[in-house]
């Protein structure tokens, strides 16, 4: 355990800060598998309706970029998950 005041305060706030990022992290990655569960069932055939996989998509990028400027993800691998998530959306309408 820590000696000092303040390794005791950063300890206690980097858990506090940790908790917090890993809580943000998992609701980016549940929607990011949300687009892709509904483009791949686009892909499939199970389901016809593509308004549905842009809604998804564009609350996937909202998380994504919301994450970069909290500082949750870095802004180069938010910028490059929704390019791909992008990509994958215009393969669809080939």
């Amino acid at each position: 355990m820590s000696n000092h005041k303040s390794c005791e305060k950063r300890a206690r706030s980097s858990a506090v800060k940790h908790e917090r990022n890993s809580q943000y992290l998992s609701s980016i990655r549940t929607a990011v598998k949300r687009c892709r569960f509904a483009i791949e069932a686009v892909k499939a055939g199970t389901e016809k309706d593509k308004g549905k996989v842009t809604d998804l998509f564009s609350k996937a990028q909202e998380m994504l970029h919301k994450g970069a400027s909290k500082g949750v993800l870095h802004r180069k691998n938010a910028s490059r998950r929704v390019s791909r998530l992008a990509s994958a959306i215009k393969s669809l309408s080939k």
